[in-house]
């Protein structure tokens, strides 16, 4: 079935008369020429879609008609400028191509398209628009996702350049991010403009060109007429551009003059495209159902596809049967192609689909290549005296600074004082304000930040101050930087390490924001490294670790420090200064665990307070002859999976403290890994309720106890001593 578009452009170039007198083919025309080329691409591509989809061939129809101005964008900027592009690029993509030589856009769309393996971005795992040799960094389609990490990119180009290391994008380079008007709305986007526009406050370069591509809709939700241009023209800080989007000569002009002055003044503007979306959000959208014909067809006429070739033909550049001629020559090598690209393979097994993950994973369990070392200048205590887990922390921050130059931390209070807990303070005066520094309260922008400088050749240390205040941002790990790899087969990477304040235990000071103990929200991310060190000298070396799967295989590290542990120096009495330690010298692999004692009693699994709570208990009962081994996990992600069965087969007794609430908690994890691996002794858990963590003493209510961990360790072994009477 022909689409009204198609059909309806056929109708008009076909009643459409040359001018009078040709024009000479001036650079100007040969220009129009070449973006009409890509307009034509992206057009045909979109019909398409819509073909193969009926063909039960295709898995993706939302298109970019409508939008096909923004081939002018990209030909306005250089193939080097990194790109991070709405959905509806199309035309972009094909005009950076061209740019960039070398590739077969329309092959690699259509191969999207039928989620081929052959896909040269994503290896068939999605439809993406992106290529490492084109600078276009594939996007999902969460709805503003990427504007953080565009904030993260534009940074790191000049500050990669400040601390002299290397970085893929050119030191003059501009950032390209586009989106849509119903995107503009979403407060990830808001963040991440007003992020933008408080750094280049400050005088921090910024060289970033936001792109609106306003067509005045989203889905069916119509965008208020003027509502863009209300809220951006006037934004002190952020330069605006305005072109109509049904003008190729005007959005070429427009985007020029737009990424010139951001190339010029190293500042974020925002170049507003008024466009129509044509045939509708995506090819199950009946777009009847919500606009009147008489509107759809006004849209119709301001086709930009159209509107450049009535302009070809008026100006006798081409003749309407020329544009015809091209407009049916795209359209045969598209659906050619399209034939073609239908057969290829697609991915056929689990292990295919997960090949990035499986083997990001592979490379993280590898013995880390750099550990730590005493040549860091200690800030808080001399060389070999015992530290607090904070201090540990501390000092391991400073040596992973001086071991990697392209390292840079920040986060909410980390510079002048230092953080909240004093983790890093020194740290400013130590390596200065350019690797050192504060930003604005907003765990989007940090988290954007940081999936920004890491794809950018820095390596990025980011801190959220409490763990509560992870889940209003969790999306920028979840849908930005844990994809990455998986979405791009491993050639985009995007190495970083998160600082988290976590869990409970302070008494109930703060109540739940200062006291969370949910971590089911990072659990259930594939690809990612979850570390929760509960000792000074795991906390030191972990973080190292963390650091160097960073850097080598572009890891995500999530660093969960337990808040209740930072200035703890005792164990099991007041003043004997066993929860402290001497730096360390040894490195500490992802994905294995500490064991504490050689009991063969009973064996507690547990990770962060946990370890110190059982490490009590379990003297309590040794003191009755029951001999416990105390595995601490350290890693949540991996789990150290071979350890904890080890050790559970070594009692066959095994109690699961876990300081997570009981329901998608880390115990949960634990004893279906103990399943899988066919133990069959006896398994149980305690764990904190589900419950948020309520003010003053009734957190004590909620949250798991020595007292519980002993009353179930007896629960257990009398259990089991009444079964072998029997």
């Amino acid at each position: 079935m022909a689409e009204p578009i198609d059909e309806y452009f056929l109708d008009r170039v076909g009643s459409l008369c040359s001018g009078s007198s040709s024009v000479s083919r001036s650079a100007s025309t040969d220009r129009i020429l070449e973006l009409f080329d890509a307009q034509l691409g992206s057009r045909h591509l979109d019909l398409a879609a819509r073909w193969l989809r009926s063909i039960g061939r295709g898995f993706y129809t939302i298109g970019s008609a409508g939008h096909e101005s923004n081939a002018a964008v990209a030909g306005a900027l250089r193939p080097t400028d990194p790109a991070l592009l709405h959905y509806r690029s199309g035309a972009f993509y094909l005009e950076r191509a061209r740019q960039g030589g070398g590739s077969d856009p329309i092959r690699d769309v259509l191969e999207g398209l039928v989620a081929a393996v052959s896909e040269p971005m994503s290896g068939g795992r999605h439809k993406v628009f992106g290529r490492a040799d084109l600078a276009v960094i594939p996007q999902t389609s969460t709805i503003a996702s990427h504007l953080p990490r565009a904030v993260g990119v534009a940074f790191s180009i000049p500050r990669a350049k400040k601390l002299g290391v290397p970085s893929p994008w050119p030191a003059d380079a501009v950032v390209i991010c586009s989106f849509g008007d119903a995107s503009a709305n979403h407060s990830t986007a808001l963040g991440a403009i007003n992020t933008a526009v408080h750094s280049a406050y400050q005088g921090v370069p910024l060289p970033l060109l936001f792109v609106c591509e306003d067509n005045g809709i989203g889905i069916s939700v119509r965008t208020p007429a003027g509502w863009i241009a209300s809220n951006f023209a006037e934004r002190h800080g952020l330069e605006y551009f305005y072109a109509d989007g049904s003008d190729l000569h005007e959005v070429l002009e427009t985007a020029t003059a737009a990424s010139t002055w951001v190339r010029t003044h190293r500042k974020p503007a925002f170049l507003h495209l008024r466009t129509v979306r044509l045939m509708g959000h995506a090819g199950s959208d009946v777009e009847s159902a919500y606009r009147g014909a008489s509107e759809i067809s006004a849209d119709h006429a301001r086709d930009p596809v159209l509107c450049t070739a009535r302009w070809l033909i008026e100006n006798g550049a081409l003749s309407a049967e020329d544009v015809l001629e091209r407009y049916e020559a795209k359209r045969a090598l598209v659906i050619g192609a399209a034939r073609e690209i239908a057969e290829l393979p697609h991915l056929r097994s689990a292990a295919e689909v997960m090949k990035p993950l499986s083997e990001m994973m592979r490379d993280v369990a590898s013995k880390p290549q750099a550990g730590p070392t005493s040549s860091a200048a200690a800030i808080v205590a001399g060389p070999g005296a015992p530290l607090t887990l904070a201090q540990a922390v501390n000092r391991a921050l400073l040596e992973v600074l001086e071991r990697y130059r392209q390292a840079v931390l920040f986060g909410e209070d980390v510079a002048r004082k230092g953080g909240v807990y004093g983790v890093t303070r020194g740290l400013l005066d130590s390596v200065g304000p350019t690797r050192v520094f504060d930003t604005v309260l907003d765990e989007q922008a940090i988290l954007g930040l940081a999936a920004g400088a890491g794809i950018s050749g820095l390596l990025p240390i980011a801190e959220i101050q409490y763990l509560a205040y992870l889940h209003n941002a969790a999306d920028q790990i979840r849908g930005e930087a844990a994809t990455l790899q998986f979405f791009s087969n491993r050639q985009y990477r995007n190495p970083m390490v998160v600082r988290i304040a976590a869990y409970g235990y302070q008494k109930g000071f703060g109540g739940h924001f200062h006291n969370d103990n949910a971590v089911a929200a990072l659990r259930d991310i594939p690809g990612i490294v979850i570390a929760s060190p509960s000792r000074p000298d795991d906390a030191a070396s972990m973080l190292s670790t963390c650091a160097d799967v960073a850097v080598r295989h572009g890891a995500v590290c999530i660093f969960l420090e337990p808040i209740a542990l930072y200035h703890n120096k005792d164990l099991y009495e007041d003043g004997d200064g066993e929860w402290m330690n001497s730096y360390p010298t040894e490195t500490v692999e992802v994905g294995r665990a500490r064991v504490y004692g050689e009991g063969n009693d009973l064996t507690i699994v547990t990770f962060g307070n946990g370890v110190r709570m059982s490490l009590r208990s379990a003297r309590a009962l040794e003191k009755v002859d029951i001999g416990v081994r105390v595995v601490d996990i350290r890693w949540i992600a991996p789990l150290p999976i071979a350890d904890i069965e080890h050790h559970a087969r070594a009692t066959g007794r095994v109690l699961v403290v876990d300081e997570t609430r009981r329901t998608g908690g880390v115990g949960e994890g634990v004893i279906a890994a103990l399943a899988d691996a066919g133990f069959d002794g006896i398994v149980r858990r305690v764990a904190s309720a589900d419950s948020f963590i309520p003010l003053g003493d009734a957190a004590l209510e909620v949250l798991l106890s020595e007292d519980d961990i002993i009353d179930a360790s007896g629960r257990i072994l009398h259990g089991v001593d009444e079964g072998r009477e029997q």
